[in-house]
């Protein structure tokens, strides 16, 4: 069982979040959930009530904190965890990663990976990016994180939402090295019988 600190800021795109630490949990790895107060009322808005997301994550995580509880195990570089995962991560808390800024909780465990060299992720999830952003982005490569922006394919013929979520997820694990069949990967142009989400969109089949 590994052990794995998955960061939730206020970016748009909540559920990438929370699918991630549900395939993980279920997965018998060890979860601790640092969740930022934008990403309650993002929650709020787009995915589930701060009520709401608050039960799922103590249900299906082994810890929550909130961002700036830095009496939390995670605050520390000495608590050895396998890797971090900030998804979504907002351009801010990108910004204080590059720039290594501690100022919460998030971007504190996200620079401990780093400075153990162990897996770092950050699904950026904004666009479009200033030179700035992308800047930032080059800083945190160059220290050994991996900069993974929510781009999900269409060459898997998505059937929904969940699938398009799962791709984003699925790559997340294959970053962590931890193996998943969350998506179909790519083998070459292949015919398929799905009908593809495009073909739907514009009424060509029925739905």
């Amino acid at each position: 069982m590994s052990r794995f600190v998955v960061g939730i800021t206020g970016s748009s795109g909540i559920i990438y979040g929370l699918r991630l630490v549900e395939v993980l949990s279920s997965s018998g790895h060890e979860v601790h959930v640092v969740l930022s107060d934008e990403a309650k009322l993002v929650s709020a808005d787009e995915c589930l009530s701060e009520a709401e997301l608050i039960s799922l994550l103590r249900r299906i995580a082994s810890s929550v904190y909130g961002e700036y509880d830095f009496t939390a195990p995670v605050a520390s570089s000495s608590y050895l965890v396998d890797g971090t995962v900030v998804i979504p991560c907002t351009l801010k808390t990108l910004g204080e990663i590059a720039n290594s800024i501690p100022s919460t909780l998030i971007s504190r465990a996200a620079l401990n990976s780093l400075r153990l060299r162990r897996s770092l992720v950050v699904v950026v999830r904004e666009t479009p990016l200033s030179t700035l952003d992308l800047i930032n982005m080059l800083k945190v490569s160059l220290s050994g994180g991996v900069v993974m922006p929510a781009s999900p394919a269409f060459y898997t013929k998505p059937q929904s939402i969940q699938d398009l979520v799962d791709f984003i997820v699925g790559k997340v694990l294959d970053v962590l090295g931890l193996e998943n069949n969350l998506y179909r990967r790519w083998e070459g142009l292949k015919p398929t019988q799905e009908t593809s989400l495009c073909a739907r969109f514009y009424e060509l089949v029925d739905s």
